[in-house]
């Protein structure tokens, strides 16, 4: 099937990603957009999990203060070269998880810095919630799992969906950033300050 220019540039406006692996998508997907964005996206998630490994000794600090002056927000992200960390779209980024953290809250950045006591709490607490319900075992620790995935969408940055897309977390945003910038990139540490508000 032939491709138009007009497809191309029609998914490469979608999506950010380059004229060749656009038109690659595409032919892969018979010219269906919606295909073609889920093949990018599989293939964006592969080369990100290539990079995942390597240093980010580069980056930026960013700050963001929510109209009003009451929320403020620092972030601190890496990446491979200071090239990238100058580019427009890295600065974006860094203010769009700014924005986000102020308006989200996040308790934590990963689930591994979610700790242990607080998710055997959760789990106690969702467990308890069936007892005496003669429901399976192996099925309420099914349903314990779906509710501890919700629990770390409210706590964790990567796990929370975007503010401005819920369809996409924090966390397939960075991937995303990642195969479309070419470098590994990450969210190393943040704070969220709130008038009124005193630190734990």
């Amino acid at each position: 099937m032939a491709i138009s220019a007009a497809q191309v540039k029609e998914l490469r406006e979608k999506t950010g990603v380059g004229f060749m692996d656009c038109k690659s998508a595409l032919t892969e997907a018979d010219g269906d957009i919606e295909k073609a964005i889920d093949i990018l996206r599989t293939r964006g998630q592969a080369r990100a999990q290539k990079r995942s490994g390597r240093s980010t000794g580069q980056g930026m600090v960013g700050s963001y203060i929510h109209a009003g002056g009451q929320v403020g927000v620092l972030v601190e992200m890496g990446c491979e070269s200071d090239f990238v960390a100058r580019t427009d779209e890295f600065q974006a980024l860094v203010r769009e998880v700014g924005m986000h953290i102020a308006a989200a809250n996040p308790a934590y950045g990963t689930r591994a810095e979610v700790p242990e006591a607080n998710v055997e709490r959760e789990k106690a607490i969702f467990r308890a919630q069936f007892e005496g319900s003669n429901k399976p075992a192996d099925v309420v620790e099914k349903i314990v799992e779906g509710k501890l995935h919700s629990y770390y969408q409210q706590v964790v940055l990567l796990d929370q969906p975007s503010i401005r897309d819920p369809k996409t977390s924090i966390g397939d945003m960075v991937t995303a950033a990642i195969a479309k910038m070419g470098e590994n990139i990450t969210i190393a540490r943040f704070a969220r300050f709130k008038i009124g508000e005193t630190p734990d």
